[in-house]
């Protein structure tokens, strides 16, 4: 566990933000790589080298730290796919391309990523909010994107298609993390591609 020495000099807030991101990260190892039944605050604290009232000056329950979890690593994935969308080329197909392709590639970088976004977060309450949040927030970015885009189209139309968009994409995203669709990740997104395509 920590000792007194460890945060000699380090100003109170630092430490505590610091601590904070230190059982965040032992949460994420824990979770990645044995799901919710390996999180508790004992491994958690463990894992960070923290002792236990650290846990609790941050977090009232592990829930609570799973919560955090995702948030980090939704975060870590929106900036990638925000990165990858304005790096593409200026056509739909090119935007659409270079998201899926974000999205499938950060998960599969590194599974654990994937479990906190998509596998485990059908099992956990917090999780479920939390990803059902995202999804709302993926549906109306890409309902809004769509409007910038095609100014003028029927609004039941976008909407439709925005909704279809981002609950397939999180369903495509678990079976290419099941291992159900293959290794090849350019067949996997060009295939995604055409039939996005063709649905809009």
């Amino acid at each position: 566990m920590s000792s007194p020495t460890r945060w000699a000099g380090v100003p109170l807030t630092d430490r505590r933000i610091e601590r904070r991101a230190l059982l965040v990260r032992a949460a994420f190892a824990l979770f990645g790589d044995g799901g919710e039944a390996a999180v508790s605050v004992r491994s958690v604290c463990r894992e960070a080298a923290l002792n236990s009232r650290y846990f609790y000056e941050n977090f009232p329950d592990t829930g609570a730290l799973l919560g955090a979890v995702y948030d980090r690593v939704a975060a870590e994935l929106s900036v990638e796919v925000e990165t990858a969308i304005g790096r593409a080329a200026d056509t739909d197909e090119d935007r659409l391309r270079a998201g899926i392709r974000a999205v499938l590639g950060f998960s599969s970088a590194d599974p654990r990523r994937g479990r906190v976004l998509f596998t485990e977060a059908q099992a956990n309450p917090v999780l479920a909010a939390r990803r059902h949040l995202t999804h709302e927030r993926h549906r109306q970015l890409v309902l809004n994107r769509h409007e910038q885009t095609h100014p003028g189209e029927d609004p039941v139309a976008a909407g439709v298609a925005a909704a279809m968009y981002a609950g397939a994409m999180a369903e495509l995203a678990q079976q290419w993390l099941s291992g159900s669709l293959g290794t090849d990740l350019d067949a996997v997104v060009g295939t995604a591609v055409q039939l996005v395509l063709k649905t809009v």
